[in-house]
């Protein structure tokens, strides 16, 4: 059980999804939301108007067009 001043100052509340991960021996609890919230602003670079795997295939064909130029 989470002790109560905890539970508030984080946010929770009954039914609040945990994502549970490990550190260094040490156990981390972080509520899900954060985690997504963290993970989008880390990868929003990577959404704007354009899939991943699209500038996967632009790179590969950049790359293709230079090996060619030697």
């Amino acid at each position: 059980m989470i002790p109560a001043k905890l539970r508030h100052e984080l946010g929770l509340e009954e039914g609040t999804t945990l994502a549970v991960r490990s550190d260094g021996g040490r156990l981390i609890l972080e509520p899900r939301r954060e985690v997504l919230r963290r993970l989008r602003g880390r990868y929003a670079h990577l959404s704007k108007g354009t899939r991943l795997s699209e500038e996967l295939v632009a790179d590969r064909r950049e790359e293709a067009r230079r090996e060619s130029k030697d």
